[in-house]
């Protein structure tokens, strides 16, 4: 076996890559029936996420956020804002700019599936032990800040 990265193997990554996986659609099915029940699709859901981490955004910056034309991106807010889970207005300071908000009800779908979600860890955390708990959260602390900073994702 000849190393791919850093010490592992092309056969590890491949495993990794396969765990990673199984891993994503584990909680991703459980996700997409909690979104079915709310009507949303997955960009939509992401979309939610984005919004509810500000006061608000513009459409250019949730084209760029989605990385979708503005036109796509207008068309995943017009039907968040059909069902009630944002709102849109204008700045304060430019009446031209259109901001999209998170209303009460996107945010309660938004709380509700983050907790969800954070209880399906919090079992899955449970087999491991104290420092292996600490590791995996070093670990992906370590992934998000690289995921995050880079221009190019992996």
């Amino acid at each position: 076996m000849e190393p791919h990265t850093d010490g592992l193997s092309r056969s590890e990554v491949e495993r990794l890559a396969d765990i990673i996986m199984q891993m994503q659609r584990c909680f991703v099915q459980h996700l997409s029936e909690e979104l079915s029940k709310g009507q949303v699709s997955f960009p939509q859901y992401f979309l939610l996420g984005h919004i509810a981490s500000c006061d608000s955004l513009s459409m250019t910056e949730i084209s760029g956020k989605m990385n979708h034309t503005t036109a796509a991106a207008t068309g995943l807010v017009d039907r968040l804002e059909n069902l009630g889970y944002v709102e849109r207005m204008h700045a304060s300071d430019d009446r031209r700019k259109v901001l999209v908000k998170i209303t009460e009800k996107g945010g309660s779908l938004v709380g509700r599936i983050r907790e969800d979600i954070i209880n399906k860890l919090s079992s899955v955390t449970a087999i491991l032990d104290a420092s292996e708990q600490s590791a995996w959260l070093r670990i992906y602390e370590k992934i998000h800040t690289h995921i995050t900073t880079c221009s190019n994702h992996p």
